[in-house]
């Protein structure tokens, strides 16, 4: 089901957002060279706790879970992309890491991720992957707004990546959030201009892009939830929380020093 807030409702997304922001930006300064994901974890835990929202993570299970998640951060590191559930594994210099994160703030829920490489190594590989996704993400924020349909974001999502060229992974993209963290409408991140449903005011979106450098075809780990490059290739994510409202778009995510 498509939700559409209030226009009173966007002082509260706007909280939400910049809950998240905050978040993701404090963990990516703490996030060095011989931090455990578990601590990443535990401090996100805390932040969310003291920002008085609520997780949108530790206890939620959808079907494509085995069980509640668990925990309150998604930690993808490396050849991991999508729900990666925090375990004992300490950061070395290059990791390509991936945080994801979702809050609800007095009933309206912000989600977003950040992908960057830990330490001082600069693996070019994964310096495209981070680059092409924070390019999708910025097309498809530009070709959002009220009128506009959901595959002219797919669509500008889409081509940034194949220009890029990385395949596309279509089984998860972006999606509506509102009163939950995943609603309707489904946004793939390729697709055709002109399609789709048409997006109005009111409608909070989470947009991204993510991508593998060699493969479009993904695992699932033993732990039921992390999900894996088939051919063990880096990866790449990045995720805005935008409200449409009557004069365009809002990134209600966006904070100095974490996404373009």
């Amino acid at each position: 089901m498509i939700e559409l807030l209030d226009p009173t409702d966007l002082p509260r997304a706007r909280e939400a957002g910049a809950v998240v922001a905050g978040i993701l930006r404090t963990l990516k300064g703490r996030s060095t060279v011989g931090v455990n994901l578990m601590d990443i974890d535990r401090w996100a835990m805390t932040m969310i706790t003291e920002a008085q929202a609520l997780s949108c993570y530790v206890d939620y299970e959808p079907a494509f879970g085995h069980g509640p998640f668990g925990h309150y951060i998604c930690t993808s590191v490396n050849d991991a992309v999508l729900h990666g559930r925090p375990y004992d594994y300490t950061l070395v210099d290059g990791d390509l890491l991936t945080l994801d994160i979702a809050v609800s703030v007095r009933g309206v829920v912000a989600d977003s991720a950040i992908s960057f490489i830990v330490g001082q190594a600069r693996p070019t590989e994964s310096v495209a992957l981070i680059d092409a996704t924070e390019r999708a993400l910025s097309a498809g924020i530009a070709a959002a707004g009220p009128g506009a349909r959901v595959g002219d974001i797919s669509h500008a999502i889409g081509s940034t990546l194949s220009r890029a060229g990385y395949p596309i992974n279509t089984e998860f993209g972006g999606h509506g959030v509102g009163s939950t963290m995943h609603r309707d409408p489904h946004i793939p991140n390729t697709g055709r201009p002109g399609s789709g449903y048409r997006l109005r005011p009111g409608m909070l979106l989470a947009l991204e892009p993510w991508v593998m450098a060699d493969t479009a075809d993904l695992i699932g780990d033993a732990d039921g939830w992390t999900l894996r490059s088939a051919t063990g290739c880096r990866t790449a994510h990045s995720e805005h929380t935008i409200a449409i409202t009557s004069d365009g778009v809002e990134v209600l995510t966006r904070a100095n020093g974490v996404q373009p």
